[in-house]
């Protein structure tokens, strides 16, 4: 038999994560070069990374988050190429409320991430004392508030508008967002636009409402049955198309070679390897890091640099025959200012926000809750036993929303730790010597939420940025073109 010469082999691209990144990234080289072979690992016992479904008495109800931007295309339009056009959704009419002295207030209208941007809804809210109302337009005639690069954006706004806004209508967007302090997150990765805005202009309410857009549709999406499904199709899409796609494949590092790359992995104890002509690295910082240390080693020194927070997701299931007037109270869930001192920092009433959960759920008499527990500054709450952590919750939910002696029938704790990057004070810059160093090292792409944001619309918009160097710069015969 004769063996095909090198020169005529399909060039081989190996994905390290199968998280949304990860996938989404594959599945931009599939859909755009169909000569490539492509190979993802992953060392988790199933792929999604943080998007997951799964069932609670039958109901199918996502782990970790539960939709993606609407206002944005990447994500949405990814779910439409793997076949899920019809189970898109989008949230009710329901609006959250956020914790006012232990009771819910409706979250004001006109915020852009906690901003105002209509001072009269902002009054009318009763969100803000009297004192903190008066507070804010002083921003209109304050001396101009120095920037920089970039600036804590908890600091900037407290700075401009008073600390009562960043504690109760900045800090719960951004704890629900990123699980940490505004005072601890960069206004340029939180806020970009804005950060250029008030360069120009020294109010912050004007800045605000030059960026505000005003979103000509729904601002989220969702799947009918959950996001945790987007992966699952992609995957599906993958493999039809010809990818590889392998759990329980925890990669320990990439070797360079003559010709390209070598994967190690460990696979039920054995190490393997596989070679490549380019790999895309789509793993959380600190894994990130390990894997390009010995190659990479700028990139991962700044990846060994980046702060991840733990979260847990608790959800809860109650009999609506035992909740007053058979029902949770009205809207989407509520928010927790830091100043609650509250365990639980965000709840959302799953049943109110998505009618397809409400749909499964009332015909066995049941309705859903979903609550979020833990963030940079409370990481003591995520030391407690599964059982002590639903008992926190339905203890805290109960007094919150009123519920009486309703006690929950069924209960889930999903753990994610480590799961969000801490967009520190020149997050940005880092982000930049890292993309810088990866850029020196043919055959090499870097994605995840560790780079742009954390957000599925975020995360897809990297991937096709790392797809994109892959198949612009890999060439058929499997070399790195510069």
């Amino acid at each position: 038999m004769t063996t095909a010469p090198d020169t005529m082999r399909r060039p081989r691209v190996v994905v390290i994560g199968a998280g949304i990144s990860g996938l989404a990234a594959a599945w931009q080289i599939t859909r755009r070069r169909h000569d490539i072979d492509v190979h993802i690992l992953d060392g988790a016992p199933q792929i999604g990374g943080l998007l997951r479904v799964s069932e609670l008495e039958g109901l199918a109800l996502d782990e970790g988050a539960e939709s993606m931007l609407a206002t944005r295309p990447e994500a949405v339009r990814l779910a439409r190429e793997v076949g899920l056009s019809s189970a898109i959704v989008h949230p009710t009419a329901a609006r959250p409320a956020v914790v006012i002295d232990g009771e819910l207030k409706p979250f004001p209208v006109g915020l852009m991430m906690g901003i105002p941007t209509d001072l009269r809804a902002m009054a009318a809210s009763g969100v803000l004392s009297p004192e903190a109302l008066a507070r804010i337009p002083l921003d209109y005639v304050l001396p101009r508030t120095p920037i920089g690069d970039d600036v804590s954006f908890g600091d900037y706004v407290a700075q401009r508008l008073g600390p009562d806004v960043v504690d109760r209508l900045v800090a719960p967007l951004i704890m629900g967002v990123y699980a940490d302090d505004p005072h601890d997150v960069s206004m340029m990765s939180a806020m970009p636009a804005l950060l250029d805005a008030a360069r120009s202009d020294a109010s912050l309410l004007s800045a605000a409402r030059r960026v505000k857009k005003v979103p000509t549709g729904p601002v989220f999406a969702g799947l009918d049955g959950g996001i945790g499904r987007l992966p699952i199709a992609l995957a599906e899409a993958l493999l039809s198309a010809g990818a590889r796609v392998r759990t329980d494949a925890l990669v320990r590092g990439i070797r360079r070679t003559s010709s390209g790359w070598q994967v190690e992995f460990v696979d039920s104890g054995r190490w393997e390897s596989l070679s490549a002509d380019a790999v895309v690295v789509a793993l959380p910082a600190p894994a990130a890091a390990r894997v390009l240390r010995a190659y990479v080693p700028l990139a991962a020194d700044q990846l060994s640099r980046i702060e991840t927070v733990s979260v847990a997701v608790v959800t809860l299931l109650y009999r609506d025959c035992d909740l007053p007037g058979g029902d949770l109270p009205e809207g989407s869930g509520y928010l927790v200012p830091p100043s609650e001192g509250r365990p639980v920092k965000a709840a959302t009433f799953s049943s109110h926000k998505w009618a397809w959960v409400d749909e499964r759920a009332r015909p066995g008499g049941l309705v859903a809750v979903r609550t979020s527990l833990g963030h940079a500054r409370d990481v003591e709450v995520l030391q407690r036993t599964d059982q002590e952590l639903v008992d926190l919750a339905a203890t805290d939910l109960g007094f919150v929303a009123r519920l009486g002696r309703a006690a929950p029938v069924a209960s889930r704790v999903t753990r994610w730790g480590g799961a969000l990057p801490r967009y520190a004070v020149g997050y940005r810059g880092r982000v930049e010597t890292i993309d810088a160093a990866v850029r020196a090292a043919p055959g090499l792409a870097i994605c995840g939420s560790a780079y742009e944001g954390v957000g599925i619309a975020s995360c897809v918009a990297r991937a096709t940025v790392a797809a994109d160097r892959i198949c612009e710069h890999l060439t058929s015969n499997g070399q790195w073109t510069p």
